[in-house]
């Protein structure tokens, strides 16, 4: 009997019941304690401060576009006109601001992004199964969770990102052209918005580009490929654009359609977003304030040094595969019945400690499971197209059993272009970097690695081999056990010492 069979039904919403679950499951988690600790923890102090600085009117530099501390600004502003959160607030940024007012929208907006995560698995796959296991695997990342409960401002990039993504997979699948128009017009926004928080938020619109690129290369390579029977769906190059796979049919946009969209309307976007700030900072003129700051922002990037001198948790890209430097944004050891310590609280003299800890940490289990995929996905692919060379003129030959694994049908082809080329679009531009960057940066492309261990895990779970299905049940069981055994390093919550250091498996993760 086949995994997911249910879903089938249209008699119980059993997708609908599943997302719901997914965002409820995600929000409480964000939303918890969200006011501990009742401090600036990390690089709050950044941004809360750069917040209020657009509140209070006070001009100031930042290295980065300013649309993440605008919306952070909003939900301070928001937050305080609440009744609710004010249990918890301080002064740290010189103005008496609650903790809850400052992280609220973080919470809200990262709690959305599995959802996000779920849409673009649906469209490209058409399997809800596929669907909900990719959405639900984000929800089990710490990393994700740390993220969205700070005032920080990655979550902003990456959710813009896969917007920007979904908005673009809902353009091929418009029936009408002007649906098309608005989906595209919106993309372009989501993928500008993505580059207005930080400039490497433009690794997603790489990510498109490659991916229209790759189609227009297939379909002139079909074009050479001589007529055969059904080589194209089994083992020849992905098939005609009449398929329902929606990236087949990303060369139904012509270049001015991708320049004007996913070209003009970001950078449009990028300046308009910028006038604010401008108008805060204002000095030789709009445009000419506007280029200046740019080239201030280049420069800074370029005179941020490497090393533990520069900062202890600094971390290369080759690092961040394997997750062998965490970062931990906050760390306190108090007495076991003391109050929630501040990252000021003096030393305790109890003999009964526990440690306060949040660590930036991926969930390592979903971590490792899918850097694997992702090399047994661009296997498969490589695999795919020695036997796509191999058959173009004979029939093909009986597949091994060790390479039904790697087997891919069309769909699946450009299911697994799309997972690995925007891995690598969110990767490798990192490779020549040189200033000091932090396992954070990886989060862009840590999405599509979890998409790929859900697809796996996924196929097997529809498979008809017994033995497949009990692999896709144990990788989701182990996952959620490993999100389960350090959820108190993503919450903050009391552990005692032999506790913590249960959890930090490597010297590298202190």
């Amino acid at each position: 009997m086949r995994w997911f069979k249910p879903f089938a039904s249209r008699s119980t919403p059993w997708f609908s019941l599943g997302l719901l679950g997914l965002w409820l499951f995600a929000l409480g988690l964000r939303f918890w304690g969200l006011g501990r600790f009742n401090s600036l923890v990390f690089d709050e102090i950044y941004y809360v401060k750069f917040a209020h600085n657009y509140l209070s009117q006070t001009p100031f530099f930042d290295g980065h576009p300013p649309l993440s501390k605008y919306l952070i600004a909003i939900g301070i502003w928001l937050g305080n006109q609440l009744p609710i959160g004010h249990d918890t607030a301080n002064t740290a940024v010189g103005a008496l601001y609650t903790t809850w007012s400052y992280r609220w929208l973080n919470a809200l907006t990262g709690s959305l992004i599995p959802l996000v995560v779920a849409g673009i698995a649906y469209e490209i796959s058409q399997r809800r199964s596929y669907a909900l296991v990719a959405g639900w695997f984000m929800a089990l990342d710490g990393l994700f969770l740390v993220e969205s409960r700070y005032a920080l401002n990655n979550v902003y990039l990456v959710i813009f990102g896969l917007l920007g993504w979904w908005s673009l997979l809902r353009s091929l699948a418009a029936p009408r052209s002007q649906s098309r128009t608005l989906w595209l017009l919106l993309s372009g926004i989501w993928f500008g918005a993505s580059a207005s928080v930080k400039w490497n938020g433009l690794w997603f619109l790489l990510g498109a580009y490659g991916m229209w690129a790759i189609a227009w290369n297939i379909r002139w390579l079909r074009s050479w490929q001589p007529p055969t029977s059904d080589l194209d769906e089994d083992e020849g190059l992905p098939a005609e654009p009449e398929s329902p796979n929606l990236l087949e049919r990303l060369t139904r946009l012509s270049w001015w359609q991708f320049g004007l969209y996913l070209g003009i309307v970001p950078v449009v976007f990028y300046f308009l977003e910028w006038i604010p700030h401008l108008q805060l900072n204002a000095k030789a003129g709009l445009w000419q304030d506007f280029w200046e700051l740019q080239s201030q922002i280049l420069t800074y990037h370029e005179r941020v040094g490497d090393g533990p001198k520069i900062h202890p948790y600094c971390s290369r890209w080759f690092t961040w595969i394997m997750m062998l430097r965490p970062v931990a944004y906050f760390y306190q050891i108090t007495g076991r019945h003391d109050p929630l310590p501040t990252g000021k609280t003096p030393p305790t003299t109890s003999p009964d400690k526990v440690i306060y800890d949040v660590h930036a940490i991926g969930n390592p289990i979903l971590w490792w499971l899918a850097s694997a995929a992702i090399v047994l996905l661009l296997w498969a692919l490589a695999q795919s197209l020695d036997r796509w060379l191999a058959t173009r003129h004979s029939p093909p030959a009986e597949l091994a059993f060790g390479d039904r694994w790697t087997q891919l049908s069309s769909s699946e082809m450009w299911l697994g272009l799309f997972l690995v080329v925007n891995y690598a679009a969110n990767l490798v531009p990192w490779m020549p970097v040189t200033r000091c960057t932090f396992l954070y940066h990886y989060m862009g492309a840590s999405v599509f690695s979890t998409m790929a261990i859900a697809w796996f895990v996924d196929r097997w779970l529809r498979s008809a081999d017994s033995q497949s299905r009990v692999i896709g049940i144990a990788t989701i069981l182990i996952i959620l056990a490993g999100f389960i055994f350090w959820l108190p390093l993503y919450l903050g919550l009391p552990l005692s010492p032999t506790e913590f250091n249960y959890r930090l498996w490597f010297r590298t993760w202190v």
